[in-house]
């Protein structure tokens, strides 16, 4: 699971460090969203799927142990990185026995919460095939290498991003919404052109024959 695949939560009530955090986070192509309570990450967690939590255990409204306790355990999609300001070995410990999978104190190196996270999202789910191949175009997520008919197929990041959803529907229609929310954050606006914009490129460099499908009213697919 590359980068741009990978989505987050932030719930952390400290507002500028959370902000700080998911604006890095989108630099590094993530895509992120951000909660100051308990009450709004168990809410956002509910009707969301994520790959990671970074979870402030002193959250206000929810402590961050109930929330890590209601999303923890056997079966669960999302994986918990818990933040917190006690460095004391006890307190790691109890936060590891609440669920969370990995522990960082603050303060923390950006670029190591970043590594973490991306380790925590390789285990998120169960792992990619390691190649996804249709009509001719070849997208291996683990080198980030797309071919299209041989011919090496140079992306950008929103661009693999979307060639990788829409190789995964396995021909199914994905929709704008979907790949917004996959490929983009819940902060992109709804009716903005991004998706058409983005994909208008992608199918510039796929060349011809055109293999991405506009269904009218509905979304795209790679039949």
């Amino acid at each position: 699971m590359g980068a741009a695949e990978v989505r987050v939560l932030i719930a952390e009530d400290e507002r500028m460090l959370a902000d700080s955090i998911a604006e890095g986070l989108r630099a590094e192509a993530l895509a992120v969203d951000v909660v100051y309570d308990g009450d709004a990450a168990l809410e956002r967690l509910g009707v969301n799927d994520y790959d990671v939590l970074v979870l402030d255990r002193d959250l206000p409204v929810v402590h961050g142990d109930e929330v890590c306790r209601a999303v923890a355990g056997p079966g669960a999609l999302v994986r918990v990185l818990m933040l917190t300001a006690a460095a004391a070995v006890p307190a790691r410990v109890d936060g590891l026995r609440l669920g969370a999978d990995d522990y960082l104190t603050k303060p923390f190196a950006f670029e190591e919460l970043v590594a973490r996270i991306l380790a925590l999202g390789r285990r998120a789910r169960p792992a990619a095939p390691p190649t996804l191949e249709r009509r001719g175009v070849r997208l291996d997520p683990a080198r980030r290498e797309v071919h299209r008919d041989g011919r090496r197929v140079q992306l950008a990041r929103k661009e693999f991003g979307l060639l990788a959803e829409l190789l995964r529907a396995d021909g199914a229609v994905v929709s704008t919404e979907r790949l917004l929310e996959k490929v983009w954050d819940e902060h992109t606006d709804p009716f903005t052109n991004t998706v058409r914009v983005t994909l208008m490129k992608l199918r510039r460099k796929l060349g011809d024959p055109p293999v991405i499908e506009t269904v009218p009213g509905v979304g795209y697919r790679i039949p």
